[in-house]
């Protein structure tokens, strides 16, 4: 069986071979899973460890285990694991979120573990850890964040200590600290632990049965209540000099940003498949609950409201997610900001659908059985960890707008361009959206609205909004998915209009344009073409309520 499959990218004239696994071996470890779940973990079991905030720690070694193994995808193929890529790794983690969010949890917190081995350590190294990880099915902790630090790791109060021989050889060192929030905590066999060494932030592999290492209190959450999250207590740890992650101190934080484009582009996937399955409860309801004398989803105050808008908002995450997951496939890049603004998007629509399914279902939306309640509960970490939607906003803002301005405009000048001529899927709508922005970021840069947080946050969401439009309408057009191309002429005429309004908001508000040049900022939004834009809209919430009802 081929491992990695001819999946081509056209990047000008130049084909690059994808790194992903063969479809067909994709989509048996995808039915492996499904096959697991339903056996080992089933809807009635899964709420009663929720009801009980219990993580089932055998159900999460089996994950684990040489006859489950979904850890594998994510391990390189020369250290025993299967060698899977973004996409892949995506689609098993969208595929688990609509499971169980919690559970899937436990094993992004494998996946997050394992990277600054993989990213960071020598051949050597990897050869004793990751074949170990993939080969002896190790749970791993990822143990980074601190009480006072949350999402700013530089500001670490974890030390690592230098112990010497009596030749000043570094043999060991002293680790004494304490992680917050970490997921597996209790439970892992193995962590890579962040700690401020005299060099600077450095990652530590730690072993579960080092003296010193213990677990702390384990948190009562409000939701993912499947997984693991306690504290981890270092007190006069030792640990070998060689248990480094690479060959010198310092090398931490470089480590961690190297790693924040694939374990965001994880969390976007379960924002987009905990979304899915709320969505998907909703549509089931819709189907079986009658009122006044018609179905619900007869009804448009139903479909047009609670349906159809996180329908598109879906279609619009999965089509960046795969986009973002093209890119890291094809280089080593590291694509920090696109999966900032994956994260940002996904999560935030997943929370959204989440929070709309209980609205759809009435009553018992909000009852324990019927389990969107539960989603909406496990969905809402989703902008929490991994970087707050707020963090994420920040990192969009600052660094997108560097680069629109560096490159005078282009940036999002060539995103119009790449769509502008696509008409069917509202290419035209986004690409006037896609100019505005590029326009709005150099006035902003240029008024010195960089020194405003709000400023940034508002940029930011327009750009998320404006990136996914981009990569929806660019999937559909090459599609035969009718669907698709409905959703993106939807999500084109939404951000025609959210956009460029939400722009001249933050620009009225900030008052540093004079009068004449609000108004030719106003006359370059073009609003009226925005909203003309919009015409047939109604026809298409109506095919898309249709289709998702009847898939």
């Amino acid at each position: 069986m081929r491992r990695h499959g001819s999946w081509p990218q056209q990047r000008g004239r130049e084909t690059v071979e994808l790194k992903r696994l063969d479809k067909e071996e994709l989509e048996i470890i995808l039915g492996t899973l499904r096959d697991f779940a339903e056996r080992e973990m089933p809807l009635s079991r899964r709420l009663e460890w929720d009801k009980a905030d219990v993580c089932p720690e055998t159900v999460v070694r089996q994950m684990l285990s040489p006859d489950v193994g979904l850890h594998l995808v994510f391990i390189p193929e020369q250290y025993d694991g299967m060698g899977g890529g973004a996409y892949d790794v995506y689609r098993l983690s969208c595929e688990f979120a609509k499971i169980d969010l919690g559970l899937a949890t436990g094993m992004l917190a494998v996946a997050l573990g394992t990277d600054p081995i993989r990213v960071g350590c020598t051949h050597e190294q990897k050869q004793q850890w990751m074949t170990r990880i993939a080969n002896q099915g190790l749970i791993v902790a990822y143990g980074v964040t601190e009480p006072e630090a949350g999402s700013n790791v530089e500001n670490l109060k974890t030390k690592a200590e230098r112990i010497t021989d009596p030749a000043g050889n570094i043999t060991h060192y002293r680790l004494t600290g304490v992680k917050q929030f970490i997921s597996n905590g209790a439970i892992a066999d193995l962590y890579t632990v962040l700690a401020k060494a005299p060099d600077g932030p450095t990652f530590f592999v730690v072993e579960r049965n080092t003296p010193g290492l213990n677990p702390g209190k384990q948190e009562e959450k409000h939701g993912i209540r499947l997984s693991n999250t306690s504290q981890l207590i270092l007190e006069d740890a030792v640990i070998p000099a060689e248990n480094i992650v690479g060959t010198q101190e310092g090398q931490g934080i470089k480590q961690s940003n190297e790693v924040f484009g694939f374990t965001r582009l994880m969390v976007a996937a379960f924002g987009l498949g905990g979304g899915l399955s709320a969505l998907e409860k909703a549509i089931a309801y819709s189907r079986e609950r009658k009122q006044f004398g018609t179905y619900l989803h007869e009804k448009q105050g139903y479909t047009h409201k609670l349906l159809v808008p996180n329908s598109v908002r879906l279609a619009a995450a999965q089509a960046y997610i795969e986009y973002v997951a093209d890119l890291l496939d094809s280089s080593d890049a590291d694509r920090q900001v696109e999966g900032s603004v994956a994260k940002l998007f996904a999560t935030e629509a997943g929370n959204q659908a989440a929070e709309d399914a209980i609205q759809a279902l009435g009553g018992y939306g909000y009852c324990h059985e019927y389990e969107v309640e539960k989603i909406k509960r496990d969905a809402r970490i989703l902008t929490i960890y991994e970087g707050t939607s707020e963090i994420q906003q920040n990192i969009i803002g600052v660094f997108r707008m560097r680069e629109n301005v560096k490159s005078k405009g282009a940036f999002y000048g060539n995103m119009a361009d790449a769509v502008a001529d696509l008409d069917s899927v509202g290419g035209s709508t986004v690409a006037q959206a896609a100019r505005f922005l590029s326009e709005c970021t150099i006035l902003a840069f240029r008024g010195k609205l960089t020194r405003k947080q709000h400023a940034i946050f508002e940029l930011a969401l327009a750009m998320a909004d404006v990136e996914t439009a981009v990569a929806l309408c660019r999937a559909a057009a090459t599609s035969d998915d009718v669907l698709q191309k409905a959703q993106a002429r939807l999500w084109a005429s939404e951000i025609g209009i959210s956009v460029p309004t939400r722009l001249l908001k933050l620009f009225a508000g900030a008052n540093i344009l004079e009068a004449d040049k609000l108004s030719d900022l106003m006359a370059s939004a073009n609003l009226q073409n925005a909203i003309c834009a919009r015409r047939s809209s109604l026809e298409d919430m109506d095919f898309v309520a249709k289709q998702i009802i009847t898939d």
